[in-house]
């Protein structure tokens, strides 16, 4: 054929069997784009995987906190319920133990429904969505790590105040001055809900105060106190350090936010009527036990007591799940 001429250089032309370069070409390219596409796969279905391990993994630790906050109320309510007495008239431990008495064995865990719902549904919330919002921020804010992990524990904490109606509840079945008005759980938020929903809030400065600061204090403090603690080698050690790690932060918040609580309990316990402010009620408060430092943290002690084996409890059964699970 004259139109075509042999190659000088003595290599075989592009038609020849072999010398199918553009073939070659195409195919590697065809290659290339298909080792691409499985890489894009592969790394989409270790994505995929990467979210539901973390699905799971918080899932997790929102049933940890709640088991805990279970097995902490059961055994601490006695304890919680002369506390009460004490934030609510000021009157002594030996005082408030004979209310008790007064009120009778069946009347002991008289208010346990509010707290067992509250405190459950709170604590389960506070270990879960702590995981969950520091993981979000950490991978989506560029900032220091413990300013992050303490942006994720105040937002837990403020979300946390939604359940304030389960305090109001607690705190007015527990008062003995009402116990005539209502018996049960369900009684006391129907005449709650007489006043308007926003009466099963009265009190939510006072745990918005606490519940953000304390949150940041406890998570930013748990790792650096579990240090400085013997090292564990045993399940049983373990479970030793995790309930002197939670029982010291619970007793040294508890005792820090005492005052709050007590100005809490007092504004919860009205039905009705004026919402004064938290400043007024403090100084109300403070007028009312002749200005002294040590007249408002009246029966503190029992609450760093009670903190130290609640947070104690609390602490120990979440992580011990938490291994389990």
């Amino acid at each position: 054929m004259r139109g075509l001429r042999e190659p000088a250089s003595g290599l075989p032309p592009p038609w020849s069997p072999g010398g199918r370069r553009g073939e070659h070409s195409c195919e590697d390219r065809g290659r290339s784009m298909m080792d691409s596409e499985d890489l894009v796969l592969q790394k989409s279905k270790t994505d995929q995987i990467g979210h539901r391990i973390v699905n799971v993994s918080s899932g997790k630790h929102y049933i940890c906190g709640y088991c805990a906050a279970i097995t902490n109320v059961g055994v601490t309510f006695p304890l919680q319920k002369v506390l009460f007495r004490q934030q609510l008239y000021g009157v002594r431990t030996r005082d408030a133990i004979r209310q008790l008495q007064k009120d009778g064995l069946r009347n002991l865990y008289r208010g346990i429904l509010p707290p067992l719902m509250q405190k459950s549904t709170t604590l389960a919330l506070m270990f879960g969505l702590y995981e969950d919002l520091s993981s979000l921020l950490l991978s989506h804010v560029s900032a220091p790590e413990l300013l992050t992990r303490s942006a994720a524990a105040v937002l837990a904490g403020t979300t946390e105040a939604i359940l304030t109606p389960f305090e109001r509840v607690q705190v007015l079945l527990q008062d003995y001055k009402h116990h005539d008005k209502f018996t049960n759980t369900f009684q006391a938020f129907r005449v709650l809900r007489e006043h308007g929903i926003r009466e099963y809030y009265r009190g939510l400065v006072p745990i918005l105060l606490r519940n953000g600061p304390s949150n940041a204090l406890f998570f930013g403090l748990r790792g650096p106190i579990k240090q400085c603690l013997p090292e564990a080698t045993t399940y049983r050690t373990h479970l030793i350090n995790d309930f002197i790690c939670g029982g010291l932060l619970g007793a040294m918040l508890g005792f820090l936010f005492f005052p709050l609580n007590v100005v809490k309990a007092r504004m919860q316990s009205q039905i009705g009527g004026e919402f004064q402010p938290f400043s007024k009620v403090f100084m109300k408060i403070w007028a009312e036990r002749d200005r002294k430092v040590m007249q408002l943290f009246r029966g503190a002690h029992l609450n760093y007591h009670r903190s130290l084996i609640s947070w104690g409890i609390i602490n120990a059964t979440y992580e011990f799940l938490l291994k389990l699970l």
